[in-house]
């Protein structure tokens, strides 16, 4: 599906990711590092949000490099970034509608898919006329996903899903992740390895802009290097 070959790209004369290769298929995948390891730096090239110096982005075959992030969406990749970038004055209701407003496929059945995240996150569906900046965070990063989720996607990507919410949110992000994953293909970048790798099919680790460590959740799980630095055992 998704399919990164050999990439280099940075900021300025500054290089972030060296010779970064990535597969995604029908999956989840988690993608684990440090600050500063290049995680969202992978999204936004992903993304056509920089553009990458050198390699390849391929998605179902066809290459990413030069589209617009409108195109990506319109291809069936979404994401939900970081800050979660929600409309505060609007209601829950309409935030979600966004999501599938200018993708002709998913506008179509908007209505099934809206009923669809409501069964995922029924909170939303009580509160589907509460304006969005007055949830909070948990809810909001519930709001970001169920948006994404509008646009009926083949790859959903999430880029630290579970920043700054209290462990019982993350617990139940990663819950829903789980669940997701049986539809949809997956990439979440987390610092939260230990929830993470309960929600994920495959993993890897990105360390100063390369990828050092790939294995499935399992093998994540008992790897000697991951439980000495990102799971504190």
């Amino acid at each position: 599906m998704l399919k990164i070959d050999n990439l280099v790209c940075g900021y300025g004369r500054m290089q972030v990711l060296e010779n970064v290769s990535l597969e995604i298929g029908a999956e989840s995948v988690g993608l684990f590092g440090p600050n500063g390891a290049g995680k969202s730096t992978l999204i936004s090239a992903t993304m056509g949000m920089i553009k990458p110096w050198k390699g390849s982005i391929e998605f179902n075959g066809e290459s990413l490099l030069g589209k617009e992030t409108y195109q990506m969406a319109r291809l069936g990749i979404a994401l939900v970034p970081q800050e979660r970038e929600l409309f505060p004055g609007m209601s829950v209701e309409d935030n979600l509608m966004l999501g599938a407003a200018y993708i002709p496929h998913a506008q179509a059945k908007s209505e099934q898919q809206i009923e669809k995240v409501f069964t995922l996150f029924p909170i939303l569906k009580e509160r589907r006329k509460q304006y969005a900046g007055t949830m909070s965070g948990g809810q909001q990063r519930m709001v970001a996903i169920a948006r994404a989720l509008m646009s009926d996607p083949k790859l959903l990507i999430l880029d630290e899903p579970s920043l700054g919410l209290q462990p019982s949110i993350v617990a139940e992000v990663f819950d829903v992740l789980k669940e997701l994953k049986k539809t949809v293909s997956i990439l979440v970048t987390e610092q939260n390895v230990r929830e993470s790798l309960k929600a994920i099919d495959r993993g890897c680790v990105l360390e100063n802009g390369k990828i050092v460590l790939e294995d499935s959740a399992d093998g994540l799980k008992t790897n000697p290097y991951v439980l000495k630095s990102y799971l504190g055992l």
